[in-house]
Formats: C-alpha cells, structure tokens, sequence
C-alpha cells in the first residue's frame, strides 16, 4: 500500500537546525537517513524538548479539538465504519463516539488534578526539604491501531497521550480502508501538526516506522504481531503497552437466570460481528446448562437479529476477505447447533452455536474473533477453573451464577487481564477501571487516569536548600561509628504496626 504519511511542514530555520534523518537518535547513519519517516520523528521531539506540550491550556486545547473531531465527523465515522465492518450505527456511536466521549470527559474534567505533584512522605534526614512525584511526559510516542474499533481504539491512547503531554505518531490500520482515509484527511486539521501526526500504510511501511527510536510505543492487535512489536521496541529500550487478545472463558454454572445469560452472552459474542478482543470466545457449562442455553441462545438471536441475521441493519459483516475465510474455517470444529450459514460475497457470517467441541479442535487453537460461540462441556467449577488455569492467561474471564460465592471462586482462582461476573463486556465502559491484559493478553493498561499514568513517567525529585550544611557534615568522610549512629538515626524507617488499639 502506498504510504499516506502526514508530514508537517517545518520552517526553513528548524530545518537548518534540525538533524535530518536522525529518528530520535542523537545521531546521523545511514540507515536513519533512509527511514522516510525519520525526518518526521525528529521534527516531533524537536516540538516536544521545546516545551510546547506541557502547559495544561494546551493539553485541554488538543483534548477539547479531539471532541470537535467525533462532533464534526459523526456521520463520515458511522459511513466509514459502516462501509468497512457492516457495523450498525447503533454499535458505532456507542463503541466508537460515545465511549470516546466518556474518556475525554473524564479526562478534562479530573486533568487538573492528575498533572499535580504528589507529595510523598520524608525520612527525618529531609524533613526540612521538598520531597514529591512529577508526572513527566516520556516525549514522542507511537500509537498503532487494529481495525476492529478503528476510532476508539487509536482515539482513546491517544487521549492518554495528549493528557500526559506527549507528542504522538498515530498508525492506524490499512485494513479498515475507509476509516483509516477518514482518520489521515480529517484528523490532522484539529491537532497542532508540529506535534501530531498520522501515518498510513501496511506491513512494510509500519516496519519502517518501527526502526525510529520512541520514547513509548502503544500497540493494540494480535500476540504474534505484539511480539514483533516488543522485538523493535527493545532495540532502543522503548518501553510499552500490549493491547493483546485472546480466548476469553465464560463459565455458566447450573445455577442461573438461562434467559438473562443467554442475552447477556449473545450481545457480547455478536456485537460487531464477533470482532472484538473482549468478546466471550467460548463457554465452560455442565451438559445440562448446554440442554438449556441452546434454546435460549437461539431465541436471543432470533429476537436481536431476527429469523434471518443476514438481513438484520444490526448485524455487521467480517472486515475482509482473508479474515471471512480464517473464521470460516472454524466453522468445521464439532457441531453447528445455531447459525451456521455463510456468503463469502458479503462476507456474511450468521451468528454461530457450536458444540461437541474438543479442546483440540481448530476452534479452541486461537482466538475466533468472528461470530462463533463454541461450547465445551465440564462437570463443575473446579473442572472449569481448571480448564482456564491451563491456557493462556485471557484478557477477560466471565462468569454467571446466580450464587455469588461461585462468581467469587472464579475470580478468585483465575489469572485475566479483567473480569466481569454475571455479565459480558460492560467492564471496559467503565473509565475509573484499568483495561489492559496479563501475560500472552498484553502488558500494560489504560482508559481513564490509567492513560494518562501510562503515557507518564513518575519521576520522583527531591529539592533542597542550599543552606544548614552542618545537618549533613555526618555523611562526608572522614567516617566514625558516631558519624554512622547519627545517620542512621536520620535515615531510618522503623515499621509500623498495624495493631489498631480499641
């Protein structure tokens, strides 16, 4: 694919001064000044060491532009995403406009307070002195975009970025076309260019924007492709956040409201067609529930969908033709029970029960990331439990029952980026919870103050004064056992108890 970069224009003084092709890295190679995007790199960190980024007034001016973003291209994102995923404007504007929203709104409304040093406690040593956390911006960051939730998924980092005072590089992905045109035309008209940016392209040119030297890089996609991700990132000691995915569980004990599990599965497996990375990826039920749910699921379809999901405007389509035929290749593990039907011209694929399922199968060997609910039969919680604790560590892990110690015993038991009990998905609509993954899920989180901590470096400071020269005389050489006790008496910390006297 072509590249789409968005290059500001730099003024003919900085030009002369600035480094052409260096990528961050403090110095002129060969290598560097071939990378087409090094120029742009250091043009940013230029930006960003001036200081231009830090005041608040202009970190709330680019968060508050962003918010004219989504207002001024409500409907050119709901037609892109439309055009791209089949997506409903229904799922659009809650996934991709209003929870955005809710991010910005949160984050303006606490920034302020966010950006304050926090004080920490003092050892008698410095107890005259000034002793505190600054939240520092690590610089130029770079932030690459899947195409599943191809605005909230950039947008939202992004504001984590802007917040924290960051100048940012944001990749969106080429596999959600229309989208990624809309985000490279319209986005750079509301940000300050000398500081924000937008590059297109594929494989090739994301490689290349990976040989440059970041200050943090936020990657939200697939395991294989994070790993090459970390692999760039190590080469300049780049430190980052792994927005993975992965099979998420969804336990149902015998003990619930079928109708209501049915529903609140339903929604979260089909919601955009299947394609999201927190989705329920496959159930752990008793034979039993089995009998029970199938019935319930596919009257759950039926009412969200209706007799035919293919013609529902609520039901999405696969992104693109190599992903229609990865799906649909699971649909060969065990036994279709609901759905079931394809059109590889429309990249259709209806909402899918499938059971007999072995843990072997095609099926249970990565994540689905379509609309495919696969049922793998256990006899209790523990089996359950057990089951979870042998794979991968999730990025969310479900759980249902009408009896709260065994949505407990779940939690408890098992290791995930996030959980959700009696429910699916409704987690990440929350901005005071941390969203991130745990080991093969991803590293790192974000949403709410967690982004703003993200894209921040806590640099602790300690400032003194320049006078009472005689209180550190102890330290300095010649050293004496006395000079020692009295240091000691100064720097130590005793425990304290945590007995509560009544």
């Amino acid at each position: 694919m072509e590249t789409g970069t968005v290059f500001p224009q730099l003024p003919e003084s900085e030009a002369k001064r600035a480094p052409e092709g260096d990528g961050g890295n403090g110095s002129v190679d060969g290598d560097a000044l071939r990378n087409p995007y090094a120029g742009l790199v250091s043009h940013l960190r230029a930006s960003w060491l001036s200081g231009k980024t830090r005041p608040m007034e202009y970190r709330v001016a680019q968060l508050e532009a962003l918010g004219r973003f989504l207002d001024d291209k409500k409907q050119q994102i709901m037609d892109a995403t439309a055009s791209d995923l089949g997506k409903a404007p229904f799922e659009t504007e809650l996934s991709e406009i209003l929870m955005c929203k809710n991010e910005l709104h949160e984050t303006l409304s606490n920034l302020s307070r966010w950006m304050k040093d926090e004080k920490v406690d003092r050892i008698l040593a410095v107890q005259l002195d000034s002793a505190f956390i600054r939240k520092d911006p690590y610089g130029v960051v770079l932030i690459i975009a899947p195409w599943n939730y191809p605005i909230h998924l950039f947008l939202v980092p992004l504001i984590g970025a802007i917040a924290a005072g960051n100048c940012a590089i944001i990749k969106p992905s080429e596999v959600s076309k229309k989208t990624e045109r809309l985000v490279a035309e319209a986005l750079p008209s509301y940000l300050d260019k000398d500081c924000f940016a937008v590059v297109t392209g594929g494989v090739q040119e994301t490689t290349r924007l990976l040989e440059n030297k970041f200050d943090y890089i936020f990657f939200t996609g697939s395991p294989p492709v994070g790993r090459i991700v970390m692999t760039a990132a190590a080469k300049h000691l780049t430190p980052v956040t792994l927005e993975l995915g992965g099979k998420n569980p969804c336990y149902v004990s015998d003990t619930c409201d079928v109708t209501n599990v049915a529903r609140r599965v339903a929604w979260g497996r089909f919601f955009n067609a299947g394609q999201t990375c927190i989705a329920p990826d496959y159930l752990l039920c008793t034979l039993e529930m089995q009998e029970k749910l199938l019935p319930a699921l596919q009257k759950a379809i039926n009412d969200f969908y209706g007799p035919n999901p293919r013609e529902s405007p609520d039901f999405g389509r696969i992104v693109s033709d190599k992903q229609f035929q990865r799906v649909q290749r699971l649909l060969g593990s065990g036994r279709v029970a609901v759905g079931g039907q394809t059109d590889e011209a429309e990249r259709y694929i209806a909402p899918t029960v499938l059971v007999d399922v072995q843990p072997s199968d095609p099926v249970m060997q990565e994540e689905i990331f379509g609309p495919i609910l696969p049922i793998i039969i256990i006899t209790s919680v523990d089996e359950a439990i057990d089951f979870i604790n042998s794979r991968e560590r999730p990025l969310a892990v479900y759980a249902f029952s009408s009896d709260d110690k065994v949505v407990n015993r779940v939690l408890e038991r098992t290791s995930s980026g996030g959980f959700c009990g009696n429910d699916t998905m409704m987690h990440v609509t929350l901005p005071s919870l941390p969203f991130g993954g745990i080991g093969n899920s991803g590293l790192g989180t974000h949403h709410g103050k967690f982004s703003f901590d993200t894209f921040s470096h806590p640099r602790g400071c300690l400032k003194r004064g320049m006078g009472q020269e005689p209180l550190n005389a102890p330290r300095y050489p010649p050293y004496s056992q006395r000079k020692f006790g009295i240091i000691q008496a100064a720097l130590k910390m005793a425990r304290v108890s945590d007995c509560t006297l009544l």
